[in-house]
């Protein structure tokens, strides 16, 4: 238990620097708007893409994920076919903001049409304000959406995307008095916010919520309590922020032990609860619902990069594969790279399923609905392969 919890203060520490920095810092970028017009239409389906990875920081899983990310990137214009020329130029930020609106604006001035890019949220903020009055629009690789909008675009996993999903499955079902568990930290706030929003959204009720101190000895003080919250308030589900990397193991083994029955209260997760691997084997987690891309087309895309590269993919590196296969759609139609042309109401196949950007820059994902049964991870509500009617 003590190793899972110091590795939720890592992983959150990483969290708050890529996904949750400081609101006022990060918001620049909405708040500027797009060039009027945005980059020009293709010429002959040619479109300059600069990538921007984090490689060149002297951290070691900075150089691995840049050059996944590049990889996939190569990839995704290799797949394009015909109709589409994507002149794909690699420029490593370092993970600095600074660096990183340098590089976009040295990109640009070289013909750059659509930043691809960066990871971390202060990057991809000041690269948005960068690119903002020359109207070029920005796909980063973050999922946090308080950096969001303008030229600004989220290709990541949302919470927003996640809550919606797993709260429609467990309505229909008849899960729909939920109540929401949370970290008590920003990440647990911004978690329990989003999975508000999505149960309201699919006309669920939720009929309770609560947070612990994240420590171990914290969720072992507030575990009988949360029990008890959840059997006064006669909830169907629990709906839980923690993650894998987090409290996950430690909190729904502790909501056990104090009495909860996950035959008629079931454990939703916000977040994958698929890696680890051995995640799947905790028997508190038995029953329970999560959302996931579609694993099949994933495993195709792991496979292929495999055999071309000789180590598997991050899976990050997929959000690289994505944003070119939505490049390479809009230049196949010939239709320009601003925010009106992203955000078609069809959206794009990417490597993990179907998605969209949506106005705001935020996104839209199918999703699977995955149930842990016997230490596997069996989808029991597939990813939807279009958005008519895929209930977002």
């Amino acid at each position: 238990m003590l190793f899972a919890i110091h590795l939720a203060r890592k992983s959150l520490g990483r969290f708050a620097l890529v996904l949750l920095a400081p609101v006022m810092a990060l918001v620049l970028s909405a708040c500027v708007p797009a060039g009027e017009g945005g980059a020009p239409a293709p010429k002959g389906g040619k479109v300059t893409v600069a990538l921007l990875v984090p490689g060149g920081s002297g951290n070691a899983s900075d150089q691995i994920m840049a050059d996944s990310l590049a990889n996939a990137a190569r990839m995704a214009v290799a797949d394009l076919g015909g109709g589409a020329q994507i002149d794909l130029k690699v420029y490593q930020t370092g993970g600095s903001p600074a660096m990183a609106a340098s590089l976009a604006t040295q990109a640009a001035d070289e013909g750059a049409q659509i930043i691809l890019g960066p990871v971390y949220a202060a990057e991809a903020n000041a690269v948005g304000v960068a690119m903002a009055p020359r109207g070029i629009s920005v796909l980063a690789f973050s999922n946090n959406t308080a950096i969001a909008g303008g030229n600004v675009f989220v290709l990541g996993p949302t919470f927003e995307n996640s809550a919606r999903r797993v709260a429609g499955y467990a309505v229909r079902q008849g899960k729909n008095r939920v109540m929401i568990v949370a970290d008590k930290n920003t990440a647990g706030e911004a978690g329990s916010a989003a999975i508000q929003r999505g149960v309201a959204a699919v006309g669920g009720t939720v009929v309770a919520s609560t947070s612990y101190e994240f420590s171990q000895s914290g969720i072992a003080a507030a575990a009988a309590g949360i029990v008890a919250t959840a059997r006064s308030a006669e909830a169907s589900a629990l709906f839980l922020t923690a993650d894998t990397a987090g409290a996950l193991p430690v909190l729904s083994q502790s909501l056990v032990a104090a009495g909860l029955d996950t035959a008629t209260m079931k454990f939703l997760g916000l977040t994958r609860w698929d890696i680890p691997s051995q995640t799947l084997s905790l028997p508190a987690l038995q029953g329970s619902w999560f959302a996931l891309p579609d694993p099949n087309l994933y495993a195709q895309f792991q496979s292929r990069y495999m055999s071309a590269y000789g180590a598997a993919p991050l899976p990050i590196s997929g959000l690289a594969y994505d944003g070119i296969a939505a490049i390479g759609a809009l230049a196949k139609q010939g239709r320009d790279l601003s925010g009106g042309s992203l955000t078609q109401n069809a959206g794009f196949v990417g490597v993990s399923g179907i998605f969209r950007l949506r106005a705001d820059g935020s996104n839209e994902r199918g999703l699977a609905i995955a149930e842990i049964r016997q230490g596997q991870a069996v989808v029991i509500d597939p990813a939807p392969r279009s958005f008519a009617g895929a209930g977002f």
